[in-house]
């Protein structure tokens, strides 16, 4: 039996000065890191902070995460949530970095994620901070 994935979600805030050629080089560091350690997601940038969704095997992710954890390009890094997901929910990507609004960074990361792991079959009252994510994924995933 293949190893359950887990997932990771994050907010932070790029450190003063951060540029897009940083970002840059950032996504390159990770989407190649990522590849080799099975670990796929997105980045949410809005210009001042992130918001990171990661998911794969256990050992793979907690390294990549430990990569970012000590990267000296965000500060005030707050998890979210963590735990054991399905099926991969992104699995297009090693990691890519999307552009969004405050509002909508704003909105996934005050979204509830205690119940992002393993979908309850509740009809839950609106979107769960998964589908909100996907929403934004999604027609960039649908182009790639």
């Amino acid at each position: 039996a293949t190893m359950p994935n887990r997932a990771i979600v994050y907010v932070s805030e790029a450190v003063a000065g951060f540029t897009s050629a940083r970002l840059e080089a950032l996504m390159e560091d990770a989407a190649r890191f990522n590849r080799s350690a099975g670990v796929t997601g997105v980045l949410l940038f809005d210009g001042r902070h992130f918001l990171q969704y990661m998911e794969g095997p256990a050992d793979g992710l907690d390294v990549a995460f430990s990569r970012v954890s000590g990267a000296g390009s965000h500060t005030d890094l707050m998890e979210l949530a963590r735990g054991r997901v399905g099926q991969r929910r992104l699995p297009f990507w090693p990691m890519r970095c999307l552009p969004v609004s405050a509002d909508e960074l704003r909105m996934i990361a005050l979204a509830d994620w205690t119940s992002f792991i393993q979908r309850a079959a509740t009809n839950q009252a609106g979107a769960t901070a998964m589908e909100k994510l996907l929403s934004i994924v999604e027609p960039y995933a649908k182009a790639a």
